[in-house]
């Protein structure tokens, strides 16, 4: 997309968007602390939203293109946008869920993947890799950098596993609306894409399968799922590109960010 597309957020826009990246960290917090066996996903997605309406903002994908819920809750081979409904997790799922609040007219946006009481090597390795992907990715995320050099170290970082990246699904901008310019890919080579420039505001999100990277959409028109029916992990932070270092906007008020 065309550099001029993307918005820039000025520092009064950045304090709102810390507001409410600091309510959807929290929020995915809280529905982490949530996962042991014999929950089901209803249970969290019902717990996200009060907890973020409670917070005075709004669940930024309840409604959003028709998604019945707060929060997209995806077990085991469910990629993303699961629909939360009555399953019961058990023991050795592993659990993804990405949630958005909006307040003060911006968003925020964010999802990490946790373990469901004692899981296997495999799905522990992969939750690991997939969250340090992000951290290898953005270290490109700084100012001068473009676009695709955030997206071909994460890349690198997942295949020097043996893991795959989902190519149908990408990060974005993110603020005012849920979704903005730029597109940010988890894939192909540097040096592509817009140059990254203080005050633009994305979510760098990585989806890895354990298999092969193809994904399929269940009829519900929502969930996508591995095509092979590998495990997948995802994790997710809305950051501000700033003088130096990024910046993580989606963070507790006590530092964390899972």
């Amino acid at each position: 997309m065309a550099l001029e597309m993307i918005s820039l957020k000025s520092q009064r826009e950045i304090e709102a968007m810390r507001r409410a990246g600091r309510i959807t960290a929290q929020a995915r917090a809280l529905a982490g602390s949530m996962i042991r066996p014999g929950v089901t996903t209803h249970e969290i997605d019902r717990a996200v939203r009060r907890f973020i309406e409670g917070h005075g903002a709004k669940p930024s994908f309840l409604g959003y293109g028709g998604f019945p819920a707060s929060a997209c809750i995806s077990v085991n081979e469910e990629v993303i946008h699961g629909i939360p409904g009555p399953r019961k997790l058990k023991e050795g799922d592993i659990v993804s869920v990405d949630v958005g609040a909006y307040i003060g007219g911006f968003h925020g946006d964010c999802a990490a993947t946790y373990p469901c009481g004692q899981v296997s090597g495999e799905a522990s390795q992969l939750i690991q890799v997939t969250q340090q992907s992000f951290w290898e990715g953005i270290k490109n995320a700084r100012k001068g950098c473009r676009v695709s050099d955030i997206g071909h170290a994460v890349q690198e970082y997942v295949e020097s596993f043996g893991y795959s990246v989902v190519r149908d699904f990408v990060g974005h901008g993110v603020g005012a609306k849920m979704h903005e310019a730029p597109e940010v890919r988890n894939f192909g080579p540097a040096g592509h894409g817009p140059r990254l420039q203080p005050g633009m505001t994305i979510a760098v999100e990585p989806m890895v399968c354990a298999g092969d990277w193809h994904v399929r959409v269940l009829p519900d028109k929502w969930t996508t799922v591995s095509q092979d029916g590998s495990l997948t992990a995802h994790y997710e932070n809305t950051i501000l590109i700033t003088d130096g270092e990024p910046e993580v906007l989606t963070v507790t008020g006590d530092g964390a960010y899972v």
